[in-house]
């Protein structure tokens, strides 16, 4: 009757003092966070580190208070010992691991004030790892009533079955500590890697995945180490420098290039931004000797065709386009011919990154540069249809049928 009477008061007693160091913990310790407002303050007076903290109290009371028990058994009193050991240590690794989600959200808390995305996720997910590993360790022990050294050295002989198992996050622990310190990927940073089917931005860092929710909401899931063993392409850069590149071209259909006589050069040099250059042109052709001139008959050296002042005119009008970054590189060139025409491919620099905005700059480019493509005589290229196949057969086409138009 005693040892149940000591037993039931030491109960009473653990529960009392939990909630005397709720009581301590969770104000007075909390109004001495408020007061210091300091970084360390937040993360190891953190509210979810005390709360934990209170519940590891009434197993330590237990601990101090069952060798004053009386009459109770020795087998009783160390089996009993060791489930209070054994629950603190619990107690313990939960206080632990509140505190690691503590330092992670103040450093989370702290990058954001910064506009900067650096993660510690993976390294706090490890540390939990680690604690679990030692607890566990220390849970059996102390249960067993053995030394945790020898489980310890139990274990080594199992270093080879460990090193499978936990292959992969080995892998990922190494993979995030390169991509870390050679910042290679953050929370934030808009990813494409064609190989895992992921584009778009990383929401979430982890010690094992990384999270990537695409353009079409879906949600990505990519090993960390598969990061470090495949290619994948970052446009931080392009975010970062504030702005984008638009290298396309238009495919001018060859049949439609020519050289321009007098007549057609002398309306086309009406368009403003096409004055200078015409001018400068004429210049160079005054210069020439006779000679050369007599050479080249009929044509001129330097006689100018239709595709060259369209390259010029787009050059000048990106020059004075608002919407185009005027410091950066600024193209207008022509590719080397193909099956579908000439291209005229424009390489230049928007002004923002932004992705709507973007496309509404290269839009109106291109827009317009389709749009002014009849005054100088050209076409764009475009496959023919079979509905243009049919209108080139002409009456053999019409009422005839297919093998009359077969024929």
């Amino acid at each position: 009757m005693q040892a149940v009477a000591g037993l039931a008061l030491l109960a009473l007693l653990a529960i009392a003092s939990r909630y005397l160091a709720q009581f301590v913990l969770q104000r007075v310790v909390r109004r001495v966070r408020l007061g210091l407002a300091a970084n360390w303050t937040d993360i190891l007076l953190h509210d979810k580190v005390l709360r934990r903290l209170t519940q590891t109290v009434p197993w330590l009371v237990v601990q101090i208070g069952m060798a004053d028990v009386p009459h109770l058994p020795a087998r009783l009193h160390g089996l009993l010992l060791n489930l209070a050991v054994a629950v603190s240590i619990v107690m313990l690794l939960r206080t632990f691991n509140a505190l690691l989600d503590a330092m992670n959200e103040t450093h989370d808390r702290k990058e954001r004030r910064k506009d900067s995305t650096h993660s510690i996720k993976s390294y706090v997910q490890l540390g939990k790892l680690l604690a679990i590993l030692v607890a566990i360790v220390l849970v059996l022990a102390t249960m067993l009533d053995r030394s945790p050294l020898l489980l310890l050295s139990g274990l080594g002989a199992l270093s080879a079955v460990l090193m499978l198992v936990f292959k992969d996050t080995i892998l990922s622990f190494t993979a995030g500590v390169q991509l870390g310190s050679n910042d290679m990927i953050r929370v934030g940073d808009w990813v494409e890697m064609p190989q895992v089917g992921a584009d778009g931005f990383v929401i979430d860092i982890a010690l094992n995945i990384v999270k990537v929710q695409n353009w079409d909401k879906t949600i990505t899931t990519i090993p960390t180490w598969k990061l470090m063993s495949d290619s994948f392409k970052n446009w931080r850069g392009m975010s970062q420098s504030g702005v984008r590149r638009i290298r396309r071209a238009l495919r001018i259909d060859a049949d439609t290039i020519r050289v321009l006589d007098e007549a057609q050069l002398e309306q086309l040099s009406r368009i403003a931004l096409l004055k200078d250059y015409v001018a400068a042109k004429r210049a160079q052709a005054a210069a020439l000797p006779a000679s050369a001139m007599a050479q080249s008959a009929p044509f001129h050296p330097l006689q100018l065709t239709n595709l060259e002042l369209l390259r010029a005119y787009a050059y000048a009008y990106l020059n004075v386009h608002p919407g185009i970054q005027h410091d950066t590189y600024l193209l207008a060139r022509t590719l080397e011919p193909t099956t579908e025409g000439v291209p005229l491919e424009l390489y230049c620099y928007t002004s923002t990154s932004v992705w709507v905005e973007y496309e509404n700059i290269q839009g109106s480019i291109f827009d317009h540069l389709i749009g002014v493509l009849p005054e100088f005589g050209l076409r764009l290229y475009q496959r023919p249809s079979g509905s243009d196949v049919l209108s080139g057969l002409g009456p053999l086409a019409q009422g005839r049928g297919p093998r009359a138009a077969q024929n």
